[in-house]
């Protein structure tokens, strides 16, 4: 059965189909808070604090090996452990081996700096969750559409009424989800054809605010459609990806564009090239556009690869396979000399 292969188990334990949705869709088509497609808070944040879009660029590709290529392992190497620590424990239940494993192995002083961090994390990312929720609630929606000129204080007063409204709201949702992994999965799938759109707003310049509220709207619509008739996660994806980029184009093209000003204001600052915004850049001549995609596109995919080189040839050192180890190495040098020569070849002057 070509479409399922999971008798095999291990990496062939995957339909055909999920396979294709991990591989070929989610990257680019899913939003996920800090791995945003075209871009987005997170990695703003940090590419706008660096010195200049040359470190910016440096920092991205830096974090991006220690998030992709460096972090896991750990992970990898106590849920290994686990498996043969503890090999009673059932399918349902391998997740709890890194419990068991922190109550056999850690002292009690690391036992409760661990737990500590697990605190600290948590609150932290439900503190950035909330205020980014409410952030959006008061200064995208209320602010500007209920109560326009109102005193701060009056601001501050619905903000925090928001974020307990946004609290309560995440508790009860929670009541839902079993497994960590549901709400992933839940993030991946409402967030399904929004990424294509959040990539070509930077290419193309028909697109517009409704294009990204519709793309944003869709797949809570389609979603619990697709569930009620038994389509599964990652198959989902095929559905509201497709659903959700039929509707958010048609949409761009039923309603107005941005207008014109706005459109060159646009262009003059961030000057984007390629020849979907051929239209605003005819009317502005003097006004460099950026070149160089092929060889952006080129760099991509040497950073993929450098990136998977360094994670598979640590797992390879780690794990004693000295051959592959070095064949990894010599991929992961390849692709750091590449990257630089490229990178080396580029104009920064205008960015210093």
């Amino acid at each position: 059965d070509v479409t399922n292969i999971s008798s095999l188990g291990g990496a062939f334990s995957l339909t055909v189909a999920s396979f294709l949705a991990y591989i070929g869709i989610i990257w680019w088509a899913s939003w996920y808070p800090g791995a945003e497609p075209g871009g987005g808070g997170y990695v703003a944040q940090r590419m706008m604090s660096a010195k200049n879009e040359k470190h910016s660029l440096f920092a991205t590709l830096f974090f991006q090996i220690t998030h992709y290529a460096v972090r896991p392992w750990p992970w990898i190497i106590v849920g290994l452990s686990t498996l043969v620590l503890y090999p009673n424990l059932s399918v349902e239940s391998k997740g709890i081996g890194y419990v068991y494993a922190m109550r056999d192995f850690l002292p009690v002083g690391l036992k409760g700096l661990l737990v500590a961090a697990f605190f600290a994390a948590y609150m932290s990312t439900i503190a950035t969750q909330l205020n980014w929720g409410t952030s959006y609630i008061i200064n995208d929606f209320y602010k500007r559409f209920i109560k326009k000129n109102e005193q701060e204080k009056h601001y501050v007063n619905i903000s925090r009424l928001a974020t307990i409204l946004l609290m309560v709201l995440s508790v009860f949702v929670t009541l839902f989800i079993s497994r960590i992994s549901g709400a992933w999965q839940f993030i991946m799938e409402s967030g399904a054809g929004l990424g294509l759109v959040l990539i070509l707003r930077w290419f193309w310049w028909r697109v517009n605010a409704w294009s990204e509220i519709s793309a944003m709207v869709t797949p809570f619509i389609v979603y619990p459609i697709i569930k009620y008739n038994g389509v599964e996660f990652p198959n989902t994806l095929f559905y509201l990806v497709t659903i959700t980029t039929i509707v958010w184009v048609s949409v761009t093209y039923l309603t107005k564009p941005t207008d014109e000003k706005t459109l060159l204001s646009f262009y003059k600052k961030i000057h984007p090239g390629g020849i979907l915004w051929k239209k605003i850049s005819d009317t502005l001549p003097n006004v460099k556009s950026d070149t160089g995609f092929a060889g952006m596109f080129i760099n991509w995919i040497i950073g993929v690869v450098l990136v998977y080189s360094i994670l598979f040839g640590s797992g390879s050192l780690i794990f004693g396979n000295i051959g592959s180890f070095f064949l990894y190495l010599i991929l992961a040098i390849i692709c750091t000399i590449i990257i630089t020569f490229n990178l080396s070849k580029m104009d920064w002057s205008e960015n210093q």
